[in-house]
């Protein structure tokens, strides 16, 4: 999988230092497969969510959340947005997903 972009999950980490070695090790796992669906992807991380357009993976012991488009066929995965658990409550990411 081409992940697009890593420059999203940095930016997050220097905000938040925790979530760096968790979203190093998203990144290793996901460059490194070929999901062809969800269960798939759901066979390394097994609480990933479908949510309209997006897949939604917990991070960190569900401290945070990714919040990416999957493009099984063209074996990409665009990030749209990294966010605190308080941030991902507030539903806003939704819009992007929906529409």
């Amino acid at each position: 999988m081409r992940i697009i972009s890593r420059k999203a999950l940095r930016e997050f980490w220097e905000r938040h230092p925790a979530a760096e070695n968790p979203l190093q090790d998203w990144y290793r796992i996901v460059s490194h497969t070929g999901w062809k669906n969800l269960a798939e992807a759901r066979s390394d991380f097994p609480h990933a969510d479908a949510v309209g357009d997006c897949t939604v993976f917990n991070i960190g012991g569900n401290k945070f959340r990714l919040i990416v488009k999957l493009r099984y066929a063209r074996q990409r995965i665009y990030i749209r947005n990294v966010l605190t658990h308080r941030e991902y409550d507030k539903e806003k990411w939704k819009d992007d997903c929906y529409g």
